[in-house]
């Protein structure tokens, strides 16, 4: 069984998605669930209240079950990037040379591009190495919106 929710936040009502392992995914607005998700706002709470204390400025990390599901190098890189601490960026080179594959940074942007989990598993942090904002799910002003943000409450 899969589940829905929407857990609202200043940058629009964000639309989660979990199954009994855990949070699958987070979609930025506008977001619609697929026909054969089932809403359930009760068991996507946990997420919904953190959600809400992050936009609060009371929540730095997040403590909640997710299922992160990809190629074993994705995992890798998204790995990487909950160790990433909150108010801090890396470069896609740094994240390349932190896994061991120095040579990687593309390959890293598209990983990191695939993040299926944005804000819980922070991918709006990674940047280009000169400094600047490159792509993100919800757009680039929504990740400088994201960083800023974090860089006021930090």
């Amino acid at each position: 069984m899969i589940w829905h929710a929407y857990a609202p936040a200043p940058i629009g009502n964000l639309l989660l998605i979990a199954d009994e392992e855990g949070l699958l995914r987070i979609e930025f607005p506008p977001a619609s669930p697929p026909d054969e998700v089932s809403l359930d706002e009760e068991r996507l709470m946990p997420v919904i209240r953190q959600i809400g204390e992050f936009f609060a400025g009371r929540r730095k990390t997040f403590d909640v079950r997710i299922a992160l599901r990809g190629t074993a190098f994705q995992l890798e890189v998204w790995r990487a990037l909950l160790c990433i601490p909150y108010g801090e960026t890396r470069s896609y080179a740094e994240i390349a040379k932190s896994i061991g594959r120095p040579t990687a940074t593309r390959a890293v942007g598209a990983a990191n591009g695939a993040n299926p989990i944005p804000i819980i598993v922070p991918c709006h942090r990674v940047i280009g190495s000169n400094g600047s904002l490159t792509g993100f799910g919800g757009g680039i002003d929504v990740k400088r919106w994201l960083l800023n943000f974090e860089a006021r409450s930090f």
